[in-house]
């Protein structure tokens, strides 16, 4: 077993593979909704406020129900990658977040 460098506690290495700060793509796909992309904004906005909203990408499903938006975020922590994940996650409009 290897020992982790002085310092750096061993459960803190494992907690994620990124080394921040990163470029963080999120995938987040709901119902098609006419403020859906502007509700999924202002949730992104508070976890990442440097985030430019006019780089948000949309694409909607085949069949026109569903819309996936891509919000490419500068992360700057696991913390805040989390507290972004439950906050969309727990979102009625959300069904899902990758």
């Amino acid at each position: 077993m290897t020992d982790a460098p002085s310092g750096t506690p061993p459960a803190s290495r494992a907690d994620t593979l990124l080394e921040f700060p990163t470029d963080f793509p999120l995938k987040i796909m709901g119902e098609r909704h006419d403020d859906f992309a502007q509700v999924v904004v202002e949730v992104v906005l508070r976890h990442a406020p440097d985030f430019d909203p006019a780089t948000l990408g949309m694409r909607p499903s085949s069949g026109g129900r569903y819309i996936g938006l891509t919000a490419t975020i500068r992360a700057t922590s696991k913390a805040q990658l989390d507290a972004l994940y439950m906050e969309l996650s727990a979102h009625p409009m959300v069904k899902v977040v990758l």
